[in-house]
């Protein structure tokens, strides 16, 4: 488990499995860094029970990949890899998260998808970020201090691997490249030609050309850029000036 300082962030990232986030939403995490936001990141479990590496491989390769990507905290809660579930237990630690970094955004996982897991952090996290906010339930922090309740301001859900719609895009054009260094140091996990593991979905040979893929169908639907990752809302964003939309 890799903790750092407490602080205030301005960007707290919730994701089911190490590289979940990497893999969806690394390159607006580089965006907002680089433009002075903090921000954090907390892995509800270990990814034990994938079918290449192992949870120390998995915890290695989060470690190379929080480096490449500069953020400013990272934690693992350690649910259990394909069966946490939506429990009293479950949601009072990511309540403790939120209530730690007090984020004005969380991004979670999107809200359905090919894994299971994906579907069910989303809804975990959304559950939690609400009920952050109601002072009556008690968390502690890591010192057994009482928590304030709090409630961020916005949840996104970012897209993974099924192709959902868009509410919104984030321009990540300039950071394609770095995004896709913070992927591929989950080596495990992906092709490898010297690897005796199992095939699996994500280690085919072409998965890494499909992700950018992805990023560029998106990009389409910027003004300028090429490259682009996607996200969901639960709620209409309010705007206070529309002459800043693009």
């Amino acid at each position: 488990m890799i903790i750092f300082t407490p602080m205030k962030l301005d960007i707290l990232v919730f994701a089911a499995h190490p590289d979940d986030a990497e893999m969806s939403c690394s390159g607006t995490i580089l965006r907002a860094i680089k433009e002075g936001k903090k921000v954090g990141l907390v892995d509800l479990t270990r990814g034990e029970l994938g079918t290449r590496g192992t949870f120390e491989t998995r915890a290695e390769e989060s470690a190379v990949a929080t480096n490449i990507l500069g953020i400013h905290a990272r934690e693992n809660l350690e649910l259990e890899d394909c069966f946490f579930d939506l429990g009293k237990e479950a949601q009072l630690k990511v309540i403790s998260k939120i209530r730690k970094y007090r984020p004005e955004v969380v991004l979670a996982n999107a809200i359905e998808d090919r894994h299971p897991d994906h579907g069910k952090g989303a809804k975990l996290v959304y559950e939690a970020c609400f009920k952050a906010g109601l002072p009556k339930i008690e968390t502690y922090d890591e010192q057994g201090n009482s928590q304030e309740a709090y409630r961020p301001s916005s949840l996104f859900h970012y897209i993974q691997d099924r192709y959902i719609k868009p509410d919104f895009v984030v321009d990540i054009t300039e950071y394609i490249d770095k995004k896709m260094e913070a992927v591929a140091a989950f080596k495990t996990q992906f092709y490898d030609e010297h690897s005796s593991e199992p095939q699996t979905y994500i280690s085919k040979p072409d998965f890494l050309e499909t992700l950018v893929g992805k990023n560029r169908e998106y990009g389409k639907l910027l003004r300028n850029g090429t490259f682009a990752e996607g996200f969901t809302v639960n709620k209409i964003i309010e705007i206070q000036d529309i002459t800043k939309l693009f």
